[in-house]
């Protein structure tokens, strides 16, 4: 059974940097598909980014382009999350996500089939 497990997060001032990590045991990491979403309070879960599992396909969603960036590393089960000039609307609870050979969309939640717990970030203005 796959598990993911989240770690990173924590308390900035608007404009610093955070770098998110997604750790998945228990499953063969090279052939899933990751994602990070997010959920603030009284908010729906959002797409935040997408890799693919060669690495090759990257997205991210429109709230975070350009500031945020999602990379891999396969030797370490390792997913990770890199958060550039963060805004107060960044704040949440950022949620690792996982699938293997997706039927849905990729920025969809319901395509993913195993979550971590999450990690908080809370962004100050």
């Amino acid at each position: 059974q796959v598990q993911l497990e989240e770690s990173g997060g924590g308390l900035v001032q608007a404009g610093a940097s955070l770098r998110l990590s997604c750790v998945a045991s228990g499953g063969t990491f090279s052939r899933m598909d990751m994602a990070w979403f997010r959920q603030a309070p009284g908010k729906e879960r959002e797409f935040v980014a997408f890799i693919s599992w060669s690495g090759v396909h990257k997205l991210e969603g429109a709230s975070v382009l350009g500031r945020f960036a999602i990379s891999r590393e396969d030797a370490k089960n390792t997913v990770h999350l890199q958060m550039n000039n963060l805004k107060p609307a960044d704040t949440a609870v950022y949620y690792c996500a996982a699938v293997v050979d997706p039927a849905g969309t990729v920025v969809a939640d319901s395509t993913y089939t195993t979550w971590g717990q999450g990690t908080q970030v809370t962004v100050s203005s």
